[in-house]
């Protein structure tokens, strides 16, 4: 898979670090490894090599993806749960690093800062992938990338909403993979959610460059109007405290995408979310928010998310090929 792209030997952190020619090349790459898994073709070019995957934060989607995506290609891989790791507790982030360097040939991180994902990538010697941390989420921008251009054919001049909290790693992140590849961004959401000032700074000199727009509003009809993508997280994850729920759930419940968001966007339009979602009661956070608030969807409705419009599931699945994209760029592409 010759290119005149190559990633060999870099980190993938955020996509702050890398140009829009190579993020196209990540989701290319994915789409071609996707092809050739359904077809059935083997990409176990990589025998012998080992990778580690840390998750501070537990995971059901970026654990599989990896692993996954490893054993095709005739990898290892070494599972550090939250009980299992040391890392920064009983051993410097550096030190654990040095340590994984020596014996692995690439490192994800899943859990909390930035700054720890980025102090690994400094000591490690190795690759180093964000597998997602409270201020970043890539690999899950390339599989949102692989996935509109499955439906729209290309991203370039689309317009994508994003509601809900736009502070952390979901906002954040797309709004820098909107700003790089050429499609309009708007966080929809309460002002007290909106992403901070200096990223959106940064983004919208990105925009300037794709000849893109960023748009902050409180106004769900007018940020929603003509959406091709509407785009939604969680409002609130488990162990956070009662007072915190409360506030989510008074400030954001405008947002919710529900039969009438969906139907002031186009009538082309998507929904997708990067899950786990509440839209019923089945699971333990849906009924116990039912039991405290009275309310049996959050962030989506369940018509919304079963409808045809959702492409959730095709997201799901595509975490696990662009991440292959991405360890298959960083430890060398086979010819």
């Amino acid at each position: 898979m010759s290119n005149t792209v190559n990633l060999k030997g870099r980190h993938f952190l955020t996509l702050k670090d890398f140009t829009p020619e190579e993020i196209d090349h990540l989701v290319k790459l994915a789409a071609r490894l996707k092809e050739k898994k359904k077809n059935g073709e083997l990409v176990n070019h990589y025998a012998g090599k080992n990778v580690a995957l840390i998750f501070e934060k537990t995971s059901t989607r970026t654990r599989c993806s990896f692993e996954i995506a490893a054993h095709d290609m005739g990898m290892g891989t070494t599972y550090l749960d939250p009980k299992a790791s040391q890392i920064g507790k009983k051993e410097s982030i550096a030190d654990t690093a040095r340590v994984l360097g020596r014996m692995f040939d690439g490192i994800e991180y899943r859990g909390f800062g930035q700054e720890i994902v980025e102090e690994l990538a400094k000591h490690a010697g190795i690759p180093v992938w964000n597998g997602l941390t409270n201020e970043y989420h890539p690999t899950q921008m390339l599989a949102t990338l692989l996935t509109i251009r499955e439906h729209f054919g290309s991203e370039k001049g689309l317009k994508l909403v994003y509601m809900g909290d736009a502070r952390y790693n979901m906002g954040n992140s797309l709004m820098i993979l909107c700003a790089k590849m050429g499609m309009d961004f708007t966080a929809c959401t309460a002002k007290e959610y909106f992403p901070e000032q200096e990223l959106v700074d940064e983004c919208r000199e990105y925009a300037k460059a794709s000849g893109t727009t960023i748009t902050l509003t409180e106004a769900v009809t007018e940020g929603t109007k003509d959406a091709d993508i509407i785009y939604t997280d969680v409002w609130v994850s488990m162990g956070e405290p009662e007072e915190v729920w409360e506030e989510r759930i008074r400030l954001l419940s405008p947002y919710q995408v529900n039969k009438k968001v969906m139907d002031n966007a186009k009538d082309t339009a998507i929904f997708t979310h990067c899950l786990p979602a509440f839209h019923d009661l089945k699971t333990g956070v849906g009924r116990e928010v039912y039991e405290k608030f009275g309310l049996k969807e959050l962030e989506v409705t369940d018509e919304v998310f079963e409808s045809k419009q959702s492409v959730v599931f095709d997201e799901a699945e595509n975490r696990m090929h662009t991440i292959k994209a991405v360890m298959v760029a960083t430890l060398g592409e086979f010819e």
